[in-house]
């Protein structure tokens, strides 16, 4: 038995990734197009595996992806990839329209045909599972309800109008040509392996290095945090007993203040890595929010719980410690990440 992963050496894909081949013993075909966020250094302890089988290619090269299928036969098909920072979907929006939107056309157009040849008891059994995020939903006020599978979608980025655009091409392709499609949409991700790009990572790696943390606006923009090895036990639960053409909300139930999670990022660190020149918090730096900042996510996960069984294994706080130490147990990960074209982007999107 054999599923293919697209995005596998991305954040969330590598941990998926990681995480299935710890459970399975189930073969992985890993495409990774290993753009600046795709590191195959994620995946090195799979170095020799031969259940993990890694091409390098692009999710909207039609030809690469029907030879994937044809030579080996999966049956599921797990679509990480996708350009996912909102900063970089500001400045420069059309790769995401391109990879978000044109290649998951290409993966089901693709997974359509492939399918459709399939013996009766195949196609029965074949899954399309889309990968999606919560920001397709738009922004909540304080006391708003959090986002149910129902949610009208109100998308306020062009990273969260390409998601949401796959996310009714899926819809689409299940409910026209009958593709056992499954969606989940879930929170912000955190945890190992993780682009020193975003909140978490870039707050851990700007403070060791005695650089400003930059906080956009005041602060007080609220997300619900999922620790990235629970969204694989989710994924993995959604593909074994889903029902298809469904979505399912996948959240952490821990919803924050970005200056709060910042706080607890230097509070760690002050107590496992302490600067003598005084509290981490003292980097804190307020910079000018970004255009159109949704103010609040909240995901309600009881639909996953109830039909599924699933719930998170890792409390915020929990997972938060396990993420500081990481990144201070791999420093050398760290340092390569950390690239030229990596730190222009960062003077470029926060300043000096």
């Amino acid at each position: 038995m054999t599923i293919l992963v697209t995005g596998g050496a991305g954040f969330i894909g590598s941990n998926f990734v990681l995480d299935w081949l710890a459970q399975s013993d189930e073969t992985v075909v890993n495409l990774d197009v290993l753009s600046y966020a795709g590191n195959l250094e994620n995946l090195a302890s799979l170095q020799g595996d031969a259940r993990h089988v890694f091409v390098q290619g692009d999710i909207c090269d039609r030809a690469l992806v029907d030879r994937l299928l044809a030579e080996h036969q999966p049956r599921a098909l797990v679509h990480f990839a996708a350009e996912s920072h909102v900063d970089r979907s500001i400045s420069g929006p059309g790769a995401f329209m391109r990879t978000n939107i044109e290649g998951t056309y290409t993966l089901l157009e693709a997974s359509r045909q492939y399918w459709s040849g399939l013996n009766e008891e195949a196609k029965a059994a074949f899954r399309f599972h889309h990968v999606s995020t919560d920001e397709v939903y738009g922004s909540l006020g304080p006391q708003d309800p959090a986002f149910t599978e129902t949610k009208t979608y109100e998308p306020n980025s062009p990273y969260s109008a390409s998601k949401a655009a796959s996310d009714h091409l899926v819809r689409a392709w299940h409910h026209t040509y009958g593709l056992p499609v499954l969606t989940t949409n879930c929170s912000n991700n955190y945890g190992p392996y993780h682009f020193p790009e975003k909140l978490i990572p870039l707050m851990i790696v700007n403070a060791l290095a005695g650089k400003p943390l930059p906080v956009y606006g005041d602060g007080q923009q609220i997300r619900d945090w999922l620790y990235v090895t629970d969204h694989a036990s989710a994924i993995r639960a959604v593909i074994a007993g889903g029902r298809v053409g469904e979505t399912y909300n996948i959240g952490g139930w821990n919803e924050m203040a970005n200056i709060d999670i910042v706080k607890t990022v230097c509070a760690l660190l002050d107590e496992l890595r302490p600067d003598p020149a005084g509290p981490y918090s003292r980097l804190i730096t307020y910079v000018k929010d970004r255009p159109g900042h949704d103010r609040r996510y909240a995901i309600d996960a009881r639909k996953v719980e109830r039909e599924l069984g699933w719930r998170p294994a890792e409390t915020f706080a929990s997972g938060i410690r396990k993420t500081v130490q990481w990144y201070l147990d791999h420093p050398d990960w760290v340092a390569r990440v950390q690239s030229g074209a990596y730190r222009d982007w960062v003077s470029q999107q926060y300043g000096a």
